[in-house]
């Protein structure tokens, strides 16, 4: 984890309310570059509208939102990957028809100009980017031919996480990147999230499963209710103490 002190990703004061639901109430996370931080909470306490206002799907009510110590608005999930920051959504969002490689560049693909007027698909690039990244980058072999109905589940979230890194971003948000998966296939994925750290790529790891979480994380922040409870490393707490407050919505005194 990177000693500069301006945060890479700081989020001030963040408010947020859904008619007469208050799912933020003020709150401050930043992240450290090179870091992994773990964002915990029990069900409704705000884990997935905090994320959901850092990529801009939703607009805070009230606070703000810097990016290497500079206020930005950010208006859609498009504007936050030019700022660096990806997102891999639990539902990982893949299209089971389609292969490896052009589901990794789904939405954003690589084009040539023939003639100097017409654009035509990259096949060639595309498929040996995605193949450079997942295997080269993630260490993860992957048929990258295959259709994703056809893949694993610790293949298709490797997919997932190879289509984040298309954009070179700086910041990657993991919701609940082992949900659901086998314990050998999770132990894939929390490889895969190591390699994004050994990258020196910031990594919001947000999960339900503690033990995953302390294994990997640099520091921890506890939501309840809509509001922080605090941010702690992860060395300083145990699973017992972040199940507490979890609970609780208190800080430990």
């Amino acid at each position: 984890m990177s000693t500069n002190e301006t945060p890479v990703i700081e989020m001030r004061d963040i408010s947020k309310t859904f008619g007469r639901v208050e799912a933020l109430d003020g709150v401050d996370i930043s992240l450290q570059e090179g870091e992994i931080m773990g964002l915990v909470g029990d069900n409704g306490s705000g884990k997935s509208t905090l994320i959901k206002t850092l990529v801009g799907i939703h607009d805070p009510d009230r606070g703000e939102i810097l990016v290497n110590g500079n206020k930005k608005r950010i208006a859609g999930p498009k504007q936050a990957q030019e700022y660096g920051i990806a997102t891999v959504y639990q539902d990982l969002a893949l299209v089971d028809d389609l292969p490896v490689h052009a589901n990794m560049y789904l939405g954003r693909p690589e084009t040539n100009t023939v003639g100097g007027f017409f654009s035509v698909l990259d096949w060639k690039e595309m498929r040996s980017e995605a193949d450079r990244i997942l295997t080269d980058r993630l260490e993860f072999d992957v048929p990258i031919d295959s259709r994703v109905e056809f893949l694993s589940g610790g293949e298709r979230q490797a997919v997932a996480i190879g289509r984040a890194l298309v954009t070179d971003p700086d910041i990657v948000i993991l919701d609940e990147p082992t949900s659901a998966l086998s314990a050998d296939a999770a132990d894939r994925v929390i490889n895969l999230i190591k390699t994004l750290r050994d990258e020196g790529i910031t990594v919001l790891l947000v999960s339900h499963k503690l033990e995953q979480t302390f294994s990997l994380t640099d520091r921890v922040s506890v939501l309840y209710a809509g509001r922080l409870v605090g941010t702690f490393d992860s060395d300083d707490m145990t699973e017992d103490d972040i199940v507490e407050m979890m609970i609780s919505g208190k800080a430990l005194a």
